[in-house]
């Protein structure tokens, strides 16, 4: 990941990266969050977001996921996308050989990780 990009107004460096990670920690208790996309993977440009997979145990179904996230981050000053995944659907995934989660899991950039939980 670059050091400091001033790709969006302003600069996406480790500082913020924690900040994101320690709100959706403390909001939600995931059991580890990995950055994916341009900015983990070392291309942002200006149209670039924050990607951020999450995996937390949880019932909810996939909206009510996704609004727990962005209810956590809000108000968000730069763009940025979430998935929330369960270990179970994970495994599920992977045993369908889906190249996108397979690419998160081997690319992606390990923000958190809870060892407690997993």
């Amino acid at each position: 990941m670059p050091n400091v990009r001033k790709i969006l107004k302003f600069p996406i460096n480790q500082k913020l990266l924690d900040e994101i990670t320690d709100r959706i920690v403390e909001k939600i208790n995931p059991l580890k969050i990995i950055l994916f996309g341009s900015f983990a993977y070392g291309k942002p440009n200006k149209d670039s977001d924050l990607d951020f997979f999450i995996i937390k145990k949880t019932k909810l179904p996939f909206r009510k996921r996704y609004g727990m996230v962005s209810d956590a981050l809000y108000p968000r000053m730069i763009p940025m996308d979430f998935i929330v995944k369960t270990p179970k659907e994970i495994n599920e995934r992977l045993k369908k050989f889906d190249p996108f989660i397979k690419e998160v899991l081997k690319r992606g950039k390990v923000l958190y990780e809870n060892n407690r939980n997993s």
